[in-house]
């Protein structure tokens, strides 16, 4: 019986890896190569590769299918997996692993291999799959969103289907990303924050046989999710003690300064924006009473809050400005209307806000909403909590909130529309105040 692998080291980086195999329908581990950054810097600490023969030559086919140029003559005078796994477990084992589609494949391989020489695997920190994270905040403007179709957008060269070469393209498509997300963020009049960055992103861990190992890895995510959110929050309370920067009082909205823009920016989808006085439109509306609280399909939470006349104006002017200029009113999709009025016409109107989340081990949902919950007195909001709990969140019904929120129109599943989506609440518990 294999010895348990031992606990994983105090490791800060982060691993970078992929592997080549034969083709389908079987998959017989090749070749594996792996690059060790530094998580702050994303600079080369260490990189590790090798040819792996496989116990049964006859599975590689000669040439193989995927044009890498492994061959049998290639892999006939590799060391067996049984040789390298200690190089490789030593790679991976205690850090955060990183790569294009590894929660799916990668890591599957990796375990497969060693399962057949009957050791323990290494169990990673975290897993960061570069697929789902780029195809979320990147796609669709390249394409498939395969490794190969992000390098040649960036015009990084042709995919070499070999690991270390791979994992430094995939270091490298990271990389040119988040430049032109930064950059994209900046030309449209929004400072880039950490929340941005995380809403409705995946951080994913493999499952591993010491539940210990998952649940200290979502401690350290959440962690520093809530150190970024408590720095956001005192970045935005110290710009303006009235509300938060970026984002319009309803008071200083001029409806003949918003405008509808089509944004193209390299290559991109179109993408359609409300711009007010140069700027992105986002607003700032105080005391919003929460009818409702929508916790039913998890974690797409919502809340439906009442507007005044003044905030119902400028929503009912978007609209109608998006329905008539924005590129998504033209498609065949239905258009929802932004306002909705429960009851007879003369009821207050309601509009539906989007609290983000962010998905940690797969199914552990924490806050991307800055979820605020001000003093009695009013004074300073403090962070209410980072954890996604249903209770907690049906607890803001009946309560008012001050919202920051952002407008943007979605066309999506044959419906079109213009979503809220709430940036930060900032809660007024009644009972805090009786």
């Amino acid at each position: 019986m294999a010895a348990p692998a031992p606990a994983p080291p105090d490791r800060e980086e982060i691993v970078f890896l992929d592997v080549e195999t034969t083709t389908p329908p079987r998959r017989v581990l090749l070749e594996f190569g792996a690059v060790v950054v530094c998580s702050r810097r994303l600079v080369d600490v260490s990189s590790y590769a090798t040819l792996v023969r496989p116990a049964d030559l006859d599975a590689v086919p000669d040439p193989t299918a995927r044009c890498n140029g492994i061959t049998r003559d290639t892999v006939v005078a590799a060391p067996p997996f049984r040789d390298v796994a200690d190089n490789v477990y030593d790679s991976l084992h205690g850090r955060v692993w990183a790569g294009h589609n590894i929660v799916d494949f990668d890591s599957v391989i990796i375990r497969d291999a060693f399962a057949e020489i009957g050791r323990p695997p290494p169990e990673p920190k975290g897993m960061v799959d570069t697929l789902p994270l780029l195809t979320h905040w990147f796609g669709p403007r390249a394409g498939d969103m395969k490794l190969a179709s992000l390098a040649n957008y960036f015009g990084l060269g042709k995919q070499r289907h070999r690991s270390l070469d791979d994992v430094k393209m995939n270091i490298d498509v990271v990389k040119n990303c988040a430049t032109v997300l930064f950059l994209e963020e900046s030309l449209r009049g929004v400072v880039p924050t950490p929340q941005n960055m995380l809403d409705d992103a995946t951080i994913r861990t493999q499952g591993t046989s010491d539940p210990a190992t998952n649940r200290d890895y979502n401690e350290l995510v959440g962690s520093h999710v809530e150190e970024m959110m408590i720095d956001t929050t005192k970045q935005m309370d110290a710009r303006s003690s009235g509300g938060s920067s970026g984002f319009v009082e309803l008071d200083d909205v001029s409806t003949e300064s918003i405008e509808i823009k089509v944004v193209l920016l390299h290559r991109s989808r179109p993408r359609t924006i409300f711009h007010h006085k140069g700027a992105q439109l986002q607003l700032s509306c105080p005391g919003l009473e929460v009818r409702w609280v929508s916790t039913q399909f998890q974690p797409k939470l919502s809340i439906v809050v009442d507007i005044p006349d003044n905030l119902s104006k400028v929503l009912e002017f978007c609209d109608n400005l998006a329905q008539s200029e924005s590129p998504e009113a033209r498609s065949n999709s239905t258009w929802k209307p932004i306002i909705k009025r429960y009851g007879n016409a003369t009821t207050r109107p309601t509009v539906r806000l989007k609290i983000a989340t962010t998905i940690v081990n797969g199914n552990t949902a924490m806050y991307s909403t800055q979820i605020c919950q001000k003093d009695c007195n009013g004074v300073i909001p403090k962070l209410a909590s980072r954890k996604v709990d249903a209770a907690e969140l049906e607890s803001l019904q009946g309560n008012k909130v001050d919202a920051f929120f952002s407008l943007e129109i979605y066309d999506y599943k044959a419906k079109a529309g213009i979503l809220l989506v709430a940036k930060r609440l900032d809660v007024h518990f009644l009972r805090d105040q009786a």
